[in-house]
């Protein structure tokens, strides 16, 4: 008689996803699902964002620092933990949250590239159960990504979403109320020819929102908001967009394989360069030469 076959368990204290493994800088994306519990005067060396993702309300037990809140979390509620504050969590259900770690570092270094404000004399104030649509808006979209479960995701589109994440950490829950500097007009012809050429010179290497924005000495934030000013898209939709442009003009021209067209246009395998060309054109890369 044969032995009934058993799943192995999820250690519940491990997240069912995480950025760890995807090479992403700058921030930490992890998405939890936890029974009923929890965890016990614990404090995280970075800026924790929480956002809840369970389907139908839960009640929290929580402490950070001196502060105490027991209460109902439902979808889209955050909480905000500063850096080193030592913190206690409690579930009465099972729970589901997305929780997002920002290094202090990476905090400081925006607040001094996109804010005029001494980064060194920020602090993050802790919060309970905030709602804030931008933040949450973000988050989302960089589950989205952390469940592609893919290392190629672009990680210029994944700094864009930190640096923008953390101006609004900033912005909204600094003891020191920072202004955040604001250019207008876009970037101007000769900074837009200049990233251009560079886009196009480097695309079947790993781009970084760092080196555009460092090759027009300008903080990434900016760098991004400007970008999309000048041209109506974002860095990271550009960067896909020459890319597409670049596997078109060799499956055209050439006669290489369709995977070493992919490499020489900056993406990593067949699929990948399929999934995006097809979004761009409508067809496969197949489809297209055939044409």
């Amino acid at each position: 008689m044969a032995k009934a076959s058993h799943a192995p368990t999820r250690d519940p204290k491990l997240p069912i996803a995480s950025s760890q493994n995807l090479g992403w800088e700058s921030i930490i994306v992890e998405e939890f699902q936890q029974p009923p519990g929890g965890i016990e005067h614990f404090a995280l060396p970075e800026h924790a964002i929480a956002v809840c993702l369970a389907t139908k309300p839960n009640r929290l037990h929580q402490i950070m620092g001196d502060r105490r809140y027991v209460g109902l979390y439902t979808k889209g509620d955050i909480s905000i933990t500063p850096a080193h504050l030592p913190s206690s969590y409690q579930s009465e259900g099972e729970d589901r949250y997305l929780h997002i770690q920002i290094p202090p570092q990476f905090l400081q270094q925006v607040a001094k590239e996109a804010i005029e404000i001494d980064p060194t004399g920020i602090e993050i104030v802790p919060e309970f159960r905030v709602r804030n649509p931008q933040i949450e808006q973000i988050a989302m979209m960089l589950r989205s990504a952390l469940h592609q479960n893919d290392a190629w995701v672009n990680r210029l589109y994944i700094e864009s979403l930190a640096n923008l994440l953390t101006v609004h950490l900033l912005r909204d829950y600094a003891t020191t109320q920072p202004r955040v500097a604001l250019y207008e007009g876009g970037l101007g012809d000769r900074r837009i020819l200049q990233v251009s050429e560079y886009i196009n010179a480097h695309l079947d290497r790993e781009i970084k929102l760092a080196d555009l924005a460092q090759l027009l000495g300008m903080s990434q934030f900016h760098f991004s908001r400007l970008f999309k000013q000048s041209l109506g898209v974002s860095p990271h939709q550009y960067l896909l967009q020459q890319r597409v442009e670049r596997a078109k003009q060799l499956l055209k021209q050439t006669n290489l394989s369709v995977v070493e067209i992919a490499l020489r246009s900056g993406f990593n395998s067949h699929s990948h360069l399929s999934k995006q060309f097809r979004q761009l054109t409508g067809m496969t890369p197949k489809a297209y030469r055939a044409g």
